[in-house]
């Protein structure tokens, strides 16, 4: 379920910044139109900043573009931080709290019938509630909704900002694609997938094992149908989730799992409720009532030996 939930959301998050969720309109070439309150007060400022950057200062396009996404990353860097506060606060109770949900989770995973696995699954959801665990892991939708405009906005004015396409950076040509910079994205974005293991229980690390290569795999693919422009911006965006990530594991996590523990020293986990979890044998009464002996039947037949026998 967790591995799930951390699928469901990187997929939702790398494809929404490929849609771009209908933030700037486009013609059915996928250009900006110049419409939209996203364009105008996003793309089209970003887009002027990046020609200021490179022509008016001389600083080329391709610098352009990196501060321009660093500036505007650093800008929506706090809400990332807060999304992973949260986050980072529910799986350091969830890793408090193991072992009370690790025998639910066997019970769940061991379990014969689909009635077993309802009950361990409805056990779970008690024993989360009880102690106080969100079940979305502390991910909320509105931070990453409130980014979207900026990720689009640096997308559009990467992709289409004039004069771009037409210059080079380090000897790569932005308008065209570069598999040096697929290469580099694509070794980011794992090395940041890799850091986002650091501090999880052995439970947590086996479920993402399998995760690991999917942020990567997805933004290396898209990279290979854009320009070296938009790569790039995308290489620094994984610069930046390396620096937030080593914030969580070295500053956040810690303070979380020392918060976590002092506030179960003072109100203990619910237990109360843990002969529920489980898995209870105890025969049914009509069960017991017919496996019971029939004495009436043995005292029966006695009787009828005896009548036999006069």
């Amino acid at each position: 379920m967790k591995a799930f939930k951390r699928l469901l959301f990187s997929g939702m998050g790398l494809t929404l910044l490929l849609i771009l969720s209908g933030c700037v309109q486009t013609n059915k070439q996928g250009q900006p139109t110049g419409q939209g309150f996203v364009y105008q007060f996003l793309v089209a400022p970003m887009s002027q900043v990046i020609k200021y950057f490179a022509s008016d200062l001389g600083l080329g396009f391709g610098l352009a573009i990196i501060l321009v996404t660093v500036i505007v990353r650093l800008i929506i860097l706090p809400l990332g931080l807060y999304q992973s506060w949260n986050a980072t606060y529910q799986s350091e109770k969830r890793n408090y709290l193991s072992p009370i949900f690790t025998p639910i989770n066997e019970r769940m995973k061991n379990a014969e019938t689909q009635e077993e696995k309802l009950a361990a699954q409805q056990a779970l959801m008690a024993a989360q509630k009880e102690n106080g665990i969100s079940m979305l892991g502390g991910v909320g939708c509105l931070p990453l909704l409130i980014q979207m405009p900026f990720f689009s906005a640096l997308f559009y004015a990467a992709r289409y900002t004039k004069g771009i396409a037409e210059s080079s950076f380090l000897g790569i040509n932005l308008g065209q694609q570069s598999m040096i910079l697929i290469v580099v994205v694509g070794v980011l974005y794992y090395i940041q997938s890799l850091l986002s293991l650091v501090g999880l229980d052995e439970e947590q690390k086996e479920q993402m094992k399998k995760m690991i290569y999917v942020s990567p795999l997805m933004i290396v693919i898209f990279s290979l149908t854009a320009p070296a422009g938009v790569t790039l911006y995308w290489v620094v965006g994984g610069f930046v989730q390396i620096l937030q990530q080593f914030i969580i594991n070295f500053f956040i996590r810690p303070y979380m799992k020392k918060r976590v523990a002092e506030e179960y020293e003072k109100n203990p986990p619910k237990t109360m409720s843990a002969n529920s979890y489980l898995k209870d044998v105890t025969p049914k009464a009509s069960q017991a009532i017919d496996n019971r002996p029939n004495n009436n039947k043995k005292k029966k037949n006695r009787n009828a030996g005896k009548q036999r026998s006069r």
